[in-house]
Order: structure tokens, then C-alpha cells, then sequence
């Protein structure tokens, strides 16, 4: 496609001549786990929550990288193991995680069993900046491939 045609397609959300470009869905992105690079590396990981990542869909693949965003100049992206598929994704409230049950349980699987639920909320806060309890959050279910 020539550059106007493609130029044309990004302003108009048209996708007519651009059948040759292979489809943005199907590429794996990058997630960085900076603040739990050992769970997942150990596999004790199998939940996240974000702020973002509205549009991934079960069945998405992941790269577990160390850190994406950020690099110093000549730092590389540090895959930390094989990919990871998504199984669920939903949005909720951070503070669903204070319930004393769900919150128990979603902090192993966030892969700090030692934590308690109002802990991982004030660590989750702390590390976003502008988070709150009330924050929606993307929360997301994976497993490992490979």
C-alpha cells in the first residue's frame, strides 16, 4: 500500500488495501512483572491487576519481561520465561481485594501469600501513581506455556 493509502487508513480507521499488513492482534506483547519477577519466574504467580490493558482478551499471549518501558540506553527487555495465555479478564474495584475471603485468596494468587489483602491494596496504591481503593482496575488470570 502506498504511504497516502496508509496514511488515509490511519485517519479513517479503513483497512481497504491494507490486507497485506498483518494484523496488530496476533502480535504477543511484552508485560513487565518489575515487582514480581520471582513469582514469576517460580510459576507462584497466576493473577495480575493492572491499571490499563482494557482491550486484552482470554486466549492473548504474553511475554513475562522484567521491565519494558523505561530502558536505559543499551538495556535490553529481559524475558523471564516462556509465554504466559490468558484465561480471564475482567475490570473491578481495587478494593474488592479487602474482602476477607476473595482478598486471602487473591493475594496467593497475586504471589504474595504473606500479604494481607489490605497490605496488596496499599502496596498497589503506592506503587500507581493517583490509585485509590475505588480505582477500577483490569484484573487478569493467566497460565503458563511451555
Amino acid at each position: 500500500a502506498s504511504s497516502r493509502s496508509v496514511q488515509r487508513a490511519k485517519r479513517t480507521g479503513s483497512t481497504v488495501g491494507l490486507a497485506h499488513r498483518p494484523q496488530r492482534r496476533n502480535r504477543m506483547r511484552n508485560m513487565s512483572f518489575a515487582l514480581t519477577t520471582d513469582q514469576i519466574r517460580s510459576g507462584s504467580k497466576t493473577v495480575t491487576r493492572r491499571a490499563g490493558w482494557l482491550h486484552l482478551k482470554p486466549g492473548d499471549m504474553l511475554r513475562p519481561v522484567k521491565k519494558c518501558m523505561g530502558l536505559k540506553p543499551g538495556e535490553k527487555i529481559e524475558p523471564l520465561r516462556d509465554p504466559l495465555r490468558v484465561v480471564s479478564v475482567r475490570r473491578e474495584p481495587l478494593r474488592w481485594m479487602t474482602d476477607s475471603v476473595f482478598g486471602d485468596d487473591e493475594c496467593k494468587r497475586e504471589g504474595f501469600p504473606d500479604m494481607t489483602p489490605g497490605e496488596f491494596v496499599a502496596m498497589f496504591c503506592a506503587t500507581h501513581k493517583g490509585c485509590t481503593p475505588e480505582t477500577e482496575v483490569t484484573r487478569i488470570e493467566f497460565e503458563y506455556v511451555g
